[in-house]
């Protein structure tokens, strides 16, 4: 634990949460055969204290962590892709993508190898799209996707639409489709439990406050943010009645 000066709260190392709601013990790192690489946006990585690719990267034994916004010139993003280059993917969505979803065991191997490289873009969707647009080193890899058919669990973050997932639910999601595709052999039933018990917590901040930071004298109820509000809306994810 440290004492953060700007935060006099305790703060845990590993997770970067206060001590309060930290998840670490809840974690239980998996081994993959795929090594996925988060591409982490600056805000994500100083602001974000409910952002999941630190926690992702806590539940992935083959996985780190790279802040930047261009990875144009990267040295460790190119150093990967030189050494890699035939089995580095970006997992994106999009119509020409290979679609994990709609693919046979046979195709998958083919396709990705035995040990792929998988960069993920972890920020909100409008800076996902700016550090894609601006790594050029990132648009020639080959894309890879899958159909969400399930609602993120993630209430209390917005989403563009509903059926977008988090960094760790899409990771969650891979790591599932690349086991039927016989690639990876992993147990992942609990992989999401970090993730649950950070929900769990802040839930029960805002229903039942205990600190200043939430007004205690007004009946709440969760509103699931499906879509990014108007410029004009408040940034609430709670109504009063």
């Amino acid at each position: 634990m440290r004492v953060d000066i700007d935060n006099p709260r305790n703060k845990c190392y590993k997770c970067m949460r206060p001590s309060s709601s930290c998840i670490c013990k809840h974690t239980n790192p998996i081994q993959t055969n795929t090594r996925f690489i988060i591409l982490m946006h600056p805000k994500e990585y100083k602001k974000e204290k409910n952002g999941t690719g630190r926690m992702t990267h806590l539940q992935l034994k083959n996985s780190e962590i790279i802040v930047g916004v261009d990875f144009t010139n990267n040295k460790r993003v190119n150093e990967i892709l030189t050494k890699e280059a035939s089995s580095s993917f970006l997992l994106y969505p999009g119509k020409e993508n290979f679609n994990l979803s709609l693919r046979k065991s046979s195709e998958i191997n083919s396709f990705m190898g035995n040990h792929p490289h998988i960069f993920l873009l972890d920020g909100t969707w409008p800076c996902a799209r700016k550090m894609l647009k601006l790594s050029t080193n990132l648009q020639k890899l080959n894309r890879v996707s899958f159909d969400n058919t399930i609602k993120s669990k993630f209430i209390i973050k917005q989403q563009p639409e509903s059926l977008c997932l988090s960094t760790i639910e899409s990771v969650y999601t891979v790591i599932n489709l690349l086991k039927d595709g016989d690639l990876e052999q992993c147990e992942t039933n609990d992989f999401l439990i970090p993730f649950e018990k950070m929900l769990e917590y802040q839930v029960e901040c805002i229903l039942n406050p205990h600190n200043n930071t939430y007004r205690p004298n007004t009946k709440k109820e969760i509103v699931t943010k499906d879509m990014y509000k108007k410029s004009t809306e408040r940034n609430i994810i709670f109504e009063q009645k």
